[in-house]
């Protein structure tokens, strides 16, 4: 049997030490890495091209959902699996639009976590059961018409890294940098998503940005 590489990303270190326990008892599998923040995860995956990359979707610095997207345009071969606490529908349709192949809820049962691994190290999708539901919730709407999304389903991926950034307090000069923009036009960025979301204020911002998953306390 080939061995499987695995890049584990989590910014808690509980969560990455309780994955490799689980995962390091089957046989030829190893850990080749690890990374706390989007961006080391981004870096150590392009360093370690590792077979199966197991990410949180909400990361210091860089988000998941950006960070997912760079390790497959980096590492086409390489398959993320995305392990979060956050079950909510939007989100889940951004991984698999992104690249995604696997979205685990850290609630599932470990062995889904095993059977994710294997599926993807034969570029195989794996779905949980609460996971298909959402799938199919999304299916059912489309074939009748369905919704329309509320504010913050419709951010683009873009537009939810910027969130995650000033809700994290970032300044204008510093969503600039990070964003690689000029100060005017992060400027712009913020009060447009603002208005957008139909937020008054930071305190809104972050209320909405812990809802949705986007931040973490």
């Amino acid at each position: 049997m080939k061995p499987i590489r695995i890049l584990l990303v989590d910014d808690h270190a509980v969560v990455r030490n309780g994955v490799r326990f689980v995962l390091e008892k089957q046989q030829g599998w190893e850990i080749c890495g690890e990374a706390a923040t989007g961006r080391e995860g981004v870096a150590v995956a392009k360093e370690l091209n590792p077979d199966v990359v197991i990410q949180d979707v909400t990361l210091p610095e860089l988000s998941g959902i950006e960070a997912l997207k760079q390790i497959k345009r980096n590492s086409p071969g390489t398959e993320v699996i995305i392990f979060t606490a956050h079950e909510m529908e939007d989100l889940v349709h951004q991984v698999f639009d992104a690249g995604g192949r696997s979205y685990l809820l850290k609630t599932d049962e470990s062995n889904h976590l095993i059977e994710a691994v294997r599926a993807a190290a034969e570029h195989k999708p794996y779905f949980t059961p609460r996971v298909s539901e959402i799938i199919f919730s999304r299916l059912q709407q489309s074939a009748i018409g369905g919704e329309r999304p509320a504010p913050g389903q419709t951010l683009t991926t873009r537009e939810r890294e910027a969130v995650q950034f000033i809700a994290e307090g970032k300044s204008n000069k510093d969503l600039a940098q990070l964003m690689g923009v000029s100060l005017r036009t992060a400027e712009s960025h913020r009060a447009a998503i603002m208005q957008k979301l139909g937020l008054n204020t930071i305190g809104e911002l972050i209320r909405y940005a812990l809802r949705n998953g986007i931040i973490e306390l």
